[in-house]
């Protein structure tokens, strides 16, 4: 392979329109937002995945669980494809299932990484996971990197995985692990995030995130020492309202934000678009019901790097597509035709 970054021979460099509209158009039945949303979660039937756990040591001695799709041909595949999942997600989730079994059929090796906490066994430290924690990210990354330094990789992030992703390339605009990036539904605004989702029929989804949050926390209270990190009792974790109270009282002070605000602001990926040099696609749907208008960038914001896809419909990570017997996921092909040019070019050697 040759020693010239791939996408700095990918051509062209600067992109005449860094925003365009998606060629995705929901079927008649499937044009509400929260159809779009909640379809592909409940009704969808899950397509067929084989996988291996494995547990990666962290610095601090917590760890992650890993996912890996099987079966592991590494010397075969295109390259290595890096999976990110939301808010409370696991690889059970329908879009990181999917997504994953759609790329392991196409020829690439794929791995999961779950945030701390995540895919149904608590981490060891208080420490948790949030939109802007990229610190294991990165070492996950780095590890993958000295276990495969041959393969291309490229990653994929959904929702909150996708703004971790997004804000980790910005902060990283001269790495060359990441080849290409694919953003799913990223929340890129943080607390205008929080006021949608605390509105109307969206307050359905966060009073579903946020009882899966607080029963993670009130079970790790019980069995870790909190004290000095959180100024809340297990009592009052039960009655927090919303997302805004939960990085108020939780997120924000668990590490290290002055609170929730200060949080949203540091974290916001919207603030590292411009700053990204791996070759990124951004997908967004305008009637996200987690989100407003107010998420999505302008032009000014992206660099030249960043192509942003807005679909007037399309639910939050949903844009769902075929019958309701036989529904598809449009973004599965999106996804794949972007990152085919960062595939490898011949037989992968380890």
């Amino acid at each position: 392979m040759t020693d010239k970054p791939l996408h700095m021979m990918k051509e062209p460099k600067r992109l005449i329109n860094k925003i365009r509209k998606s060629d995705f158009v929901p079927p008649f039945w499937a044009k509400n937002r929260h159809i779009q949303t909640l379809w592909p979660r409940f009704l969808q039937k899950r397509m067929p995945l084989s996988v291996r756990n494995e547990k990666l040591q962290l610095p601090d001695s917590d760890e992650v669980n890993l996912v890996w799709g099987q079966p592991e041909q590494a010397k075969k595949s295109k390259g290595l494809a890096v999976i990110f999942h939301g808010l409370e997600g696991s690889i059970k989730s329908h879009y990181a299932n999917d997504i994953m079994a759609t790329l392991q059929r196409d020829g690439w090796q794929t791995v999961l990484m779950h945030f701390r906490g995540c895919g149904g066994e608590p981490n060891k430290t208080p420490r948790a996971y949030h939109s802007g924690e990229t610190q294991d990210a990165s070492y996950f990354l780095n590890w993958l990197d000295s276990q495969f330094p041959a393969m291309p990789k490229v990653a994929i992030g959904f929702s909150l995985g996708a703004n971790m992703l997004l804000k980790l390339l910005g902060e990283n605009p001269s790495q060359q692990l990441i080849k290409a990036a694919v953003a799913i539904s990223a929340p890129l605004r943080l607390d205008e995030c929080s006021k949608s989702i605390n509105r109307g029929f969206s307050r359905v989804y966060q009073n579903y995130l946020l009882k899966s949050m607080v029963t993670t926390l009130r079970q790790k209270m019980r069995k870790l020492n909190y004290e000095g990190l959180l100024n809340i009792k297990d009592e009052q974790v039960a009655k927090l309202q919303n997302f805004r109270e939960f990085d108020e009282h939780v997120t924000a002070p668990l590490h290290g934000f002055a609170g929730a605000e200060d949080y949203y602001q540091k974290c916001s990926a919207i603030g590292f678009l411009k700053s990204i040099e791996t070759p990124t696609l951004v997908l967004h749907s305008v009637d996200d019901p987690f989100m407003n208008e107010a998420v999505i960038p302008d032009e000014h914001d992206l660099s030249d790097n960043v192509e942003l896809e807005l679909s007037p419909k399309g639910g939050h990570v949903g844009f769902m597509q075929g019958t309701p017997w036989n529904p598809e996921i449009w973004f599965h092909q999106r996804v794949l035709d972007y990152i085919a040019p960062f595939a490898a070019h011949k037989t992968v050697k380890e």
